[in-house]
């Protein structure tokens, strides 16, 4: 029988750091992440990509932002949804191919994915999570006070708009992923966290959001079943003590030493902190493992030559 997992690919790992983030640069970048996906389904494994869409809605809303003298600004949400397409038929396209110089016959499918939030979400109340470009205080003011933005100084770079990130409830489209897998295909969904809605009278309805990957991939592996979690980040394996000279690479850690290690500050909430989360929810969810490594290592994390893992 086959087995399941859900795969989680970081947004930067698509565009990478000092490039400039053209799609000939994001084809090449997801190439090599299939590649080492298509490891782990030809070991046998079915697979669902979820990824991180940060730098790619942050080139929308830039291109927008220079185009709103002629065209209307995009909400957020809508945002979202353009970068799970398109970065969908990207892995869609790459991967295929790679699967296809293996032998392997298999349809590989993006869905368009909407998360469900709960509107009354304490983060709506106080947004903190960065997006879109940099502006001058004059423009970040005009900005607050014509568009009802939140607006905060981020690292004296400028000024930047937050938006609330709030926890996932509901993977909307879970069982059409399901059945989709079911029939066979490898599936690509909860681009960037899934496109946050919220439940009204009438039905959803987007909101400006953004969701956090790695929480909204855990949610979909309960969801759907997975045995497996891999989150996909820039280390090889998580650290104690990380950036100091005594770092203390981690093979493995139940549930337990993670929740310990975490409450003494060794996984900061900007980086390593919500992928440790996200691990310790899916084992508690009924998930049996989780690894935690970077894109070239994952087919030697599956045979535990390397990675960290979290476990009961």
């Amino acid at each position: 029988m086959s087995k399941l997992a859900v795969v989680a690919i970081g947004g930067n790992s698509i565009t990478k750091a000092g490039q400039r983030g053209t799609i000939g640069e994001q084809f090449d970048n997801a190439a090599e992440t299939s590649r080492h996906i298509a490891g782990m389904i030809e070991k046998g494994w079915d697979v669902v990509i979820t990824h991180g869409n940060g730098p790619q809605v942050g080139n929308i809303l830039l291109r927008a932002e220079m185009a709103s003298s002629v065209l209307p600004n995009l909400p957020l949400d809508t945002c979202g949804a353009d970068s799970q397409g398109a970065m969908g038929y990207m892995i869609q396209q790459v991967l295929g191919k790679e699967l296809l110089k293996r032998g392997i016959e298999r349809e590989v499918v993006s869905v368009v994915t909407q998360v469900v939030v709960d509107g009354s979400d304490p983060a709506f109340q106080n947004p903190a999570k960065p997006i879109g470009p940099f502006y001058t205080m004059e423009e970040a003011e005009r900005r607050r006070d014509d568009d009802g933005w939140d607006i905060v100084k981020d690292a004296n770079r400028g000024w930047r708009r937050v938006v609330a990130s709030p926890i996932p409830q509901r993977v909307v489209e879970a069982r059409s992923i399901k059945a989709l897998l079911d029939a066979g295909s490898i599936v690509i969904a909860v681009g960037g966290g899934g496109i946050p809605v919220v439940e009204t009278k009438t039905g959803l309805k987007g909101v400006e959001a953004v969701i956090d990957k790695d929480h909204a991939s855990r949610l979909l592996a309960n969801d759907i079943g997975a045995e497996l979690l891999v989150i996909s980040t820039d280390v090889e394996q998580v650290v104690l003590n990380f950036g100091s000279t005594e770092e203390i690479p981690l093979d493995s850690m139940t549930i337990q030493d993670a929740k310990k290690y975490f409450e003494e500050g060794h996984f900061p909430a900007g980086s390593m902190g919500p992928k440790v989360q996200a691990g310790i929810a899916f084992i508690e969810g009924g998930g049996k493992e989780v690894i935690i490594t970077n894109p070239e290592s994952i087919e030697r994390a599956l045979d535990r030559k390397t990675g960290t893992r979290i476990v009961a």
